[in-house]
């Protein structure tokens, strides 16, 4: 079990070490190269590719954005076996020479303005960036502990981002470059590969996890077996898909920046770099706050929280595109900034740009937890297979919805909507999700919850926690807290309580009920409760066996010994302060929910030492819980 410290440390002390920070570095300067050489090469179809072809800039973008895209779904399932039967750092390594004479390619298709090389260049990275993909995801749960994948994943986000954002910077500028841009861009690509290379030979060995594993070597037929691994995972399947639709939303709006600034914006290269770089920025926000508002777990809770701004931003970024005129010669970025005009669309973008982070970095996480070890990267290889099929689809639409006649506008505002109906699909699909969100916006909004001890709860293997019971709440809050998930055992009246119920059902409660109530009800929820224990889940119980009306504790009941005696497991206590008062309780009269006072509580959530199975007596679980509670109700 992870120490106090260990846990509460700064996601930015893995940059410190090398268990993570030669990976973290190999994977920005990759980042970076990739967007070096695809940002020269669209702004250099967009700006000047008129003379070496008769193709739109438009339909090259796509093409383009085409191009790169298609080795993943040819090529990912034999990197996902690949990075499952060998040495990850030494594979790593190998991968980055392959970068160097990619951009060597790159560097001579840029000095001899020939597109057939530079769309060339452009398919291998799409290849190396392939190989790269199953290893990034992969390699993180071989090096850190549950605690701190969602802050290693939010590093890696932030810094993939802040790569784009320079990257996007450098290649933008150099191309810009009169006469040699195009020279000046080869080269830097070229260093940057080099340096990835230098910079990888510092990552720490990581064991094969399928040695033996023998590769298929014939893409479709290990494509549709990865699938289905991932597939045998429900949520996992689905936070795939989820992942996938993020980028097709993505792919739509980066690959569109160029001409959007062109056509509609009037601005010149420098300002779609600008653009380009904002929403970088507001991603790599989105991914650095995920660790803060997440409390060092996967907060499924993020993701509908990310899913709505999606929508709302870009709706937004449609209304504000309008009566824009982009006539005349074009304008720099220093024009483009002060134009007041202008600020609603850079917000628009930041803001876009920060709930994609909210919406995908917790998505990464959950893969990498919810995956067996022994095939996690061939389900990430089945991830980079399903991302890369929605982003060739995501060009194909484009393409399709311009050519149709619809400006670049109507474009974002199209996907927008789309968003908003694949987010409710994938909700209902999973409610799951929408339950963490409402746990998360109960405990972000409506209470301000302190934590303490909540490393006593183990991260691996069957306990029970029990606590006191102030309000209807508490389930809740107790959820939104604990990084792993529980299942409750609830009076079957409030778990029957209209919308708490559709929270309770999603996190498979077990309803119980006296015996003289309904005696069948009873019997089966403690058969449910043992059978928890026996698969190795955390059970949470309310001994009280109802809600305070006093704020005191009633005695505990005797229920917890018959499933103790069934599946012998730890007990850890818990308790809840400051709950009685709140909204949610029954301070006013017996009654909850009459009165508005409470709201914006400060509360807390206190775990003890765990108890063995044999010295957890009623009366001695109520001395503890009561003395962790003591005289805050």
């Amino acid at each position: 079990m992870a120490s106090p410290s260990q846990r509460e440390h700064s996601q930015f002390q893995l940059l410190r070490e090398r268990r993570f920070a030669p990976f973290f570095w190999t994977q920005f300067l990759g980042a970076g190269n990739d967007n070096v050489y695809k940002n020269a090469l669209v702004i250099f179809v967009a700006f000047q590719a008129a003379a070496l072809t008769t193709l739109s800039s438009n339909n090259l973008v796509n093409i383009a954005a085409a191009v790169f895209i298609a080795p993943f779904v040819l090529f990912s399932a034999t990197a996902g076996q690949i990075a499952d039967k060998f040495e990850k750092s030494r594979l790593i390594r190998f991968i980055k020479l392959f970068e160097i004479s990619i951009m060597v390619i790159g560097a001579i298709g840029f000095y001899r303005q020939d597109l057939v090389l530079l769309f060339v260049a452009l398919g291998l990275m799409g290849v190396h960036s392939t190989l790269f993909g199953p290893v990034k995801y992969a390699i993180l749960p071989q090096h850190l502990r549950p605690d701190e994948l969602i802050g290693g994943n939010g590093l890696v986000e932030m810094g993939t981002f802040v790569a784009i954002l320079l990257g996007e910077i450098v290649g933008g500028l150099v191309i810009a470059i009169k006469p040699d841009g195009p020279i000046y861009a080869g080269a830097t690509a070229i260093a940057v590969a080099a340096g990835g290379y230098a910079v990888s030979r510092g990552i720490p060995n990581t064991p094969a996890v399928a040695p033996s594993l023998k590769i298929n070597w014939n893409p479709f037929t290990e494509t549709w077996r990865n699938l289905h691994f991932a597939y045998g995972n429900r949520v996992v399947w689905l936070s795939m898909l989820g992942i996938s639709w993020f980028w097709f939303y993505g792919a739509t709006y980066l690959t569109q920046f160029a001409n959007y600034t062109k056509d509609i914006l009037g601005g010149d290269e420098h300002v779609a770099t600008l653009l380009l770089a904002i929403f970088s920025v507001g991603i790599g926000a989105g991914s650095l706050l995920c660790e803060r508002l997440s409390g060092h777990k996967v907060e499924l809770g993020l993701v509908p929280f990310g899913s709505i701004g999606l929508s709302l931003f870009a709706i937004d970024l449609y209304f504000a595109s309008r009566g824009l005129d982009a006539h005349g010669e074009l304008s720099g970025a220093g024009a483009f900034i002060t134009d007041p005009a202008h600020w609603r669309i850079v917000a628009d973008l930041v803001l876009l740009g920060m709930f994609g982070g909210f919406y995908i970095v917790p998505l990464y996480a959950l893969i990498q937890e919810r995956s067996a070890p022994e095939y996690r990267s061939r389900i990430i290889a089945a991830n980079n297979i399903l991302n890369a099929i929605f982003m060739v689809a995501s060009a194909g639409i484009a393409l399709g919805l311009l050519e149709a006649g619809l400006s670049i506008p109507q474009l974002f505002l199209v996907t927008g909507v789309m968003n908003a109906a694949v987010a409710l699909y994938i909700y209902l699909l999973v409610p799951e999700f929408l339950m963490r969100f409402l746990a998360w916006l109960l405990i972000h909004s409506v209470y301000r919850v302190d934590k303490e001890g909540l490393e006593r709860i183990p991260d691996q293997g069957a306990c029970v926690i029990v606590c006191n019971h102030v309000s209807y709440v508490d389930a809740v809050v107790i959820a939104g807290c604990v990084r792993r998930p529980i299942r409750f055992v609830m009076d079957h009246r409030i778990y029957a309580i209209p919308l708490l119920n559709f929270i309770f059902r999603t996190m498979r409660a077990i309803p119980i009920a006296p015996a003289k109530e309904d005696a069948a009800m009873k019997e089966r929820a403690f058969d449910e409760a043992a059978r928890v224990l026996k698969e190795g889940e955390i059970l949470c119980i309310f001994p009280e066996g109802r809600i305070t009306d006093t704020g005191d504790l009633y005695p505990f009941r005797p229920g917890l010994q018959r499933i103790l005696e069934k599946a012998p497991v730890p007990v850890i206590p818990m308790a809840l302060r400051g709950l009685w008062g709140s909204f949610f309780s029954r301070a006013y009269g017996g009654k909850a929910m009459r009165r508005l006072r409470g709201i914006f509580f400060r509360i807390a959530l206190v775990v003890g030492e765990s108890v063995a199975p044999d010295r957890a007596t009623p009366e001695y679980l109520q001395q503890q819980v009561l003395a962790l509670r003591g005289d805050w109700r």
